[in-house]
């Protein structure tokens, strides 16, 4: 028992020191290839083996032939953990460099394609985890490239929907000032109305801004959506009477939600002049208010004619205003982009689809707790 206390303390010195050595050598390699860690941890094993043989042999544990014996198989032993610690490292070397060169490609704006030859675990949940970027990078840039073109439309259209009332601000103007004016009464009428055409529109440019940069100040309040519809009705039944549209709200349910009674309202004002001013004399705009499973569900149908369904997903953006068949003669396609920020504010979503005739606006608001 003695002895083999001994040999095994002896056995646990030599390895002891091998391991520190093994250990120093790792910390100064850390930073080269993982072939060379591999040999690395693959010696430190075989030599520790070695040198507590050695030690045991010291300690006159060992005769010369036995110790011969197992330095021969030790040996033996190194050489077939290199080789193999050298393949393995290479394999898993080339496994990396395969997924770096994967990597780079949807870095520099490409798709990410997975390497063919199967790698460790940890290297194929590495590639999952790449794709899954890969794709939300892309979607990342679809929205970029879309909102830009967004913005330079607006660009575009907010700079024509200026130019004309300023040019004819400019011309009713001079006419006033040089007295040439058949009807001043007539032209200062009119220079007031194209004024409240450009207050409305850098008004909603404002209000736009401010759900972009989402600092759009919220007061909610305990609503019925039966007041809610009611007014909203009410303000916008002029505007149908001018455009000879119906105006209809039958199917209300007086279902409470916790909302910006003011912001709500100019929701539903947006997307019923939306309806009034694209759905043609003697039509019928209609407003209902009913519960869902996913909460409370606003609807304004109009009688358009629908909606192309390559234009569908674009209804909300910035600037949209569809082909000019459909382009009202104001106003510079913020309202429905205006709907979806301020919906988007109050935790719903903003949503259109065609119907028979028409097509149909949806807004999906949570249930009031």
């Amino acid at each position: 028992m003695h002895d083999t206390l001994l040999i095994a303390l002896y056995a646990f010195a030599g390895a002891a020191l091998t391991g520190l050595a093994g250990a120093a050598v790792l910390r100064g390699t850390r930073r080269r290839s993982l072939t060379a860690s591999l040999a690395v941890v693959a010696a430190v094993g075989v030599v520790a083996m070695l040198a507590g043989t050695l030690a045991v042999a010291w300690a006159m544990f060992l005769s010369p032939h036995d110790l011969k014996v197992v330095t021969t198989v030790v040996a033996m032993a190194a050489a077939v953990s290199l080789a193999t610690a050298l393949l393995l490292g290479r394999w898993v070397v080339a496994r990396s460099r395969e997924l770096t060169v994967a990597a780079r490609s949807f870095g520099d704006g490409g798709a990410f394609a997975p390497p063919v030859q199967p790698g460790t675990a940890e290297l194929d949940a590495l590639s999952r985890e790449l794709a899954a970027t890969s794709a939300r990078l892309a979607e990342s840039r679809e929205r970029e490239r879309a909102l830009e073109t967004s913005r330079r439309e607006l660009v575009a259209w907010i700079s024509h929907d200026l130019r004309t009332p300023l040019a004819g601000l400019r011309a009713m103007s001079e006419a006033l000032e040089d007295g040439v004016a058949a009807d001043p009464d007539r032209y200062l009428k009119q220079i007031r109305t194209e004024v409240e055409r450009l207050n409305d529109m850098v008004g909603d440019l404002f209000e736009l801004s401010r759900i972009h940069a989402g600092t759009l100040p919220l007061s909610p309040s305990r609503i019925s959506l039966y007041d809610l519809v009611g007014d909203a009705l009410a303000g916008a039944d002029p505007l149908a009477r001018e455009h000879g549209v119906r105006l209809v709200g039958a199917h209300v349910e007086p279902v409470p939600v916790e909302v910006d009674g003011r912001e709500m309202s100019r929701v539903l004002g947006n997307l019923l002049v939306n309806a009034i001013r694209r759905t043609p004399a003697d039509g019928t705009v209609a407003v209902a208010a009913e519960r869902s499973p996913d909460g409370v569900v606003l609807s304004v149908t109009d009688g358009c004619g629908g909606i192309p369904p390559e234009d569908l997903p674009r209804v909300f953006d910035t600037g949209w205003r569809g082909s000019d068949a459909r382009t009202p003669p104001a106003g510079a396609g913020l309202g429905l982009a205006i709907v979806r920020g301020i919906v988007e504010a109050h935790r719903g979503r903003a949503g259109v689809r065609n119907v028979p005739g028409g097509c149909r606006f949806e807004v999906t608001l949570p249930v009031a707790p």
